[in-house]
């Protein structure tokens, strides 16, 4: 959705953006915060700035009452009908944003921070079966250099329940064959050590002798995970490939749901919450609980599979 007025005039546009690029610099040089927290807070805050333009608001004179209409006009169709989950990011770019215009002395305190942060109901992630994943992964034309890189691609976003951008990073340094481990970087910059199976060990030799080296020719390319040009291989072209599998496969999906069903898959398999929370890089306990929920959601409805009329308890019993 462009949320850009086409009656903004190139002058305005122009001042816009170059507000959002000092803002995004603050971000990184000054707050010090991630690249993809940065990207995440300018994006929201150039929806919020083409917004304030459009109702003809200077940020001078901005309200709490503006900011309140500008969240509750974000949840509507015209806004992008976005979810709670969105909204409350939208905030928590409009409180980065309300510190760098105090900063700036346009606003004499952060109002952002007199906003609540909506409250949502977290959903049950989606997740595959193994044959599904399987599908997904089976899919994948092992013949081509590109092909053999997805395949120890997905294969170890899948067994080692990776995020995008952790696999992205993954630096060559930090994939210990021998020892079948890898050193993830993940939110927050925090490390942690994950091991790989067999099946992802033989995939990604295959990929390491085979299909890299034609990739990255005589470059030398510190990440482990290249593109066609032999580049470091970015979220959307993951994306991408991976709209290709769903399209083979006749499966619908996500690249993080195959984060999701490996932690599911573990606690199936009787791995403890502890272990797989490690294994995941959560560091709070209760983000990684959610999924024992889905278990417990794929066991009522496998009861009410195969032993139809009986999914009701009988009190008196």
């Amino acid at each position: 959705m462009d949320y850009q007025n086409q009656s903004t005039s190139h002058q305005e546009t122009n001042k816009i953006e170059s507000f959002l690029e000092r803002f995004y610099t603050d971000l990184i040089s000054v707050e010090r915060d991630s690249v993809q927290t940065a990207q995440t807070y300018r994006f929201s805050a150039e929806i919020f700035l083409y917004w304030c333009q459009r109702q003809r608001i200077k940020l001078s004179q901005i309200t709490v009452q503006n900011l309140i209409y500008y969240l509750a006009w974000r949840g509507t169709e015209e806004g992008g009908s976005c979810t709670s989950v969105t909204v409350a990011k939208d905030l928590s770019s409009l409180r980065a944003l309300g510190e760098y215009l105090v900063r700036l002395g346009i606003w004499q305190e952060n109002l952002a921070l007199l906003l609540e942060r909506p409250k949502s109901a977290r959903a049950l992630p989606k997740v595959l079966s193994v044959d599904q994943v399987n599908s997904l992964l089976d899919s994948i034309d092992t013949s081509t250099p590109t092909g053999l890189r997805d395949d120890a691609l997905f294969e170890l976003i899948y067994s080692c329940g990776l995020r995008i951008s952790e696999a992205c990073g993954l630096l060559v340094q930090n994939l210990h064959m021998e020892e079948q481990i890898i050193l993830v970087r993940g939110k927050g910059d925090k490390e942690r050590i994950v091991p790989f199976g067999d099946q992802a060990k033989e995939k990604l030799e295959k990929y390491l002798k085979q299909a890299r080296p034609l990739l990255v020719k005589d470059r030398i390319v510190p990440e482990v995970f290249v593109n066609y040009k032999g580049e470091p291989i970015s979220r959307k072209g993951v994306w991408k490939r991976f709209q290709s599998m769903e399209t083979l496969s006749g499966v619908e999906s996500k690249v993080h749901t195959l984060r999701h069903s490996f932690a599911t898959h573990l606690l199936s398999g009787g791995a403890d919450l502890r272990s797989v929370q490690a294994l995941l890089g959560h560091s709070d306990l209760s983000t990684t609980q959610i999924y024992t929920h889905v278990e417990d959601r794929a066991l009522e409805s496998y009861h009410e599979k195969y032993f139809p009329g009986h999914s009701d308890i009988d009190e008196n019993n």
